[in-house]
C-alpha cells in the first residue's frame, strides 16, 4: 500500500482534522468502539464519537510520580490536592490517606477516557447498547462505566510505547480512591489499587491478524500492573499479581471499561487495514456481480456505505440471507413458520432448511477487519457482513457481557452472537440470463 494512501486510512479528511494537532503529526494509535460500525448512530459529535485518534501532542503532558506524602487528618490530604499538581490520594481510614504527587514527564503524552464530558477527557465514551442503537435514545438507567475510566500513556519517541492504566485524573488533576476501593501497598512500598468495576485488558496471542488467537483477560491497576480476575467485577478483593504479564498495548489489545469495549489498533497495524476506498471496490464489486433472487429473479444490491452505517430504511433491492444455511435472497413473503416473529424461522426455498432470516448490512468499519478480503461471510444473528478470516476471529474472542458473563459478540453492532453458529457463509445467486 502507498504512503499517501495508508495515511489516508478509513477516515475522511474532515473527520480527521479535528484530533490533528500539526500538520504532519505523529500519530500513536487509535482507539475504536466495539458495537459502532463506522460511526455513532446520530453521527459524531467533537470527544464522543465511535474512535479516537491518539497523535504526539505539540507539547507534552505525561506524568510520572514524585513525592509521597502520609497524612493523618483531612485537612492535611485537602492541602496537598490544592497545590495543583497531579496527584493520587488513598484513603487507607478517616484519618489515614497516603497521597502520590506526580510530576511533569517530558518524555510522555497522556490521553485520558471516561464517560465524563469534563475537559480532563479526550474521549467521552458511553455504554455500548447491543444492536448497533444510540444510547441517547435507549436510556441506561445506570451506567457502569467511570467518570474518569483510564488513561492511555504514549512514549513521544520510536517505537511510540503505548501503556494503559485504570483511573484518569479529574478536573482537580486528582484521581480519589476512597475507603471502600481495593488498595494496597506493595512489597516495594508503593501504593497501587483498583478502580469500582475495573479496567479489563486481553491481549491476543499474535497480534491482530487472522492467525491471532484470543489471549487471557487481566485486570490493569491505578498504576499499570496486571492482576488476573476478581472473583466479580466489583469485588474488593484484587486478583493475584501475573508478574510476566504488561500495559503496553499491542495491536489488537481490546481494553473493557464494564459497559463498553474499545479496540487498540497500532498505526502500523492501521496501515494493513481496507481503506473505506478498497470497502466500498469489493461492495462495487459484489453489486456488478449481479446476485439474483432465487424466488423473485430480481437483482440485488448492498446499500452504500453511508447507509449500512446508519443502518437506515431497508432498500428495495437489499440481499437477505436465511442464517441457517446461507442462501441469499430479495426479500419476499414465502415460507413463514412463526406467527409471533414473521422473520424467527422461516423456511428456505431453496434448501428446506428452516431458521432466521434477516437483512444483509455490510460492515463498515475497516479497524475490525484482519485481512482485506471480500465479504463473503455474515455474523448470526445480525446479518453484518465481512471477510471470512474477520468473521472466524471474532467468533472466538470472548468479550466482558455485564458484571461476570463473557461472550463473543458482532464487532458492528455488540449483538451476542449465536452460541451454536457464531457466522455463516453466503451463498449467492449469479444472473440467469
Amino acid at each position: 500500500m502507498l504512503h499517501s494512501e495508508a495515511s489516508s486510512l478509513m477516515f475522511s479528511s474532515s473527520q480527521e482534522e479535528h484530533c490533528a494537532p500539526s500538520k504532519d503529526p505523529v500519530k500513536y494509535g487509535e482507539l475504536v468502539v466495539l458495537g459502532y460500525n463506522g460511526s455513532l448512530p446520530n453521527g459524531d459529535r467533537g470527544r464522543r464519537k465511535s474512535r479516537f485518534a491518539l497523535y504526539r501532542r505539540t507539547k507534552a503532558n505525561g506524568v510520572k510520580p514524585s513525592t509521597v506524602h502520609i497524612l493523618n487528618t483531612p485537612q492535611a490530604s485537602k492541602a496537598v490536592n490544592c497545590k495543583g499538581q497531579h496527584s493520587i490520594s488513598y484513603t487507607l481510614s478517616r484519618n489515614h490517606t497516603v497521597v502520590v504527587e506526580y510530576c511533569h514527564d517530558k518524555d510522555t503524552d497522556m490521553f485520558q477516557i471516561g464517560r465524563s464530558t469534563e475537559s480532563p477527557i479526550d474521549f467521552v465514551v458511553t455504554d455500548t447498547v447491543a444492536g448497533g442503537q444510540e444510547g441517547e435514545e435507549t436510556p441506561i438507567t445506570q451506567s457502569t462505566i467511570s467518570r474518569f475510566a483510564c488513561r492511555v500513556v504514549c512514549e513521544r519517541v520510536p517505537p511510540f510505547t503505548a501503556r494503559i492504566y485504570a483511573a484518569g485524573f479529574d478536573s482537580s488533576k486528582n484521581i480519589f480512591l476512597g475507603e471502600k476501593a481495593a488498595k494496597w501497598k506493595n512489597p516495594d512500598g508503593h501504593m497501587d489499587g483498583l478502580t469500582t468495576n475495573g479496567v479489563l485488558v486481553m491481549h491476543p496471542k499474535g497480534g491482530f491478524t487472522e492467525e491471532s488467537k484470543p489471549g487471557v483477560w487481566r485486570e490493569i491497576s491505578v498504576c499499570g500492573d496486571v492482576y488476573t480476575l476478581r472473583e466479580t467485577r466489583s469485588a474488593q478483593t484484587p486478583g493475584k499479581l501475573v508478574e510476566h504479564e504488561s500495559n503496553i498495548l499491542q495491536d489488537g489489545s481490546l481494553v473493557d471499561l464494564c459497559g463498553a469495549t474499545l479496540l487498540w489498533r497500532t498505526a502500523e497495524g492501521l496501515f494493513h487495514t481496507p481503506t473505506q476506498k478498497h470497502l466500498e471496490a469489493l461492495r462495487q464489486e459484489i453489486n456488478a456481480g449481479r446476485p439474483q433472487c432465487p424466488v423473485g429473479l430480481n437483482t440485488l444490491a448492498f446499500p452504500s456505505m453511508q447507509r449500512s452505517r446508519a443502518l437506515s430504511s431497508l432498500e428495495e433491492k437489499q440481499p437477505w440471507v436465511y442464517l441457517s444455511c446461507g442462501h441469499v435472497h430479495g426479500y419476499h413473503n414465502w415460507g413463514h413458520r412463526s406467527e409471533q416473529d414473521a422473520n424467527a424461522l422461516r423456511e428456505c426455498p431453496m434448501c428446506r432448511v428452516v431458521g432466521p432470516y434477516v437483512p444483509l448490512w455490510l460492515g463498515c468499519e475497516p479497524a475490525f477487519y484482519v485481512d482485506t478480503g471480500a465479504p463473503t461471510h455474515a455474523f448470526v444473528p445480525c446479518g453484518h457482513v465481512c471477510s471470512e478470516k474477520s468473521v472466524k476471529y471474532w467468533a472466538e474472542i470472548p468479550l466482558p457481557h455485564g458484571t461476570h458473563a463473557f461472550h463473543a459478540a458482532c464487532p458492528f453492532c455488540a449483538t451476542q452472537l449465536g452460541l451454536t453458529k457464531g457466522f455463516a457463509k453466503l451463498i449467492f445467486q449469479g444472473p440467469v440470463d
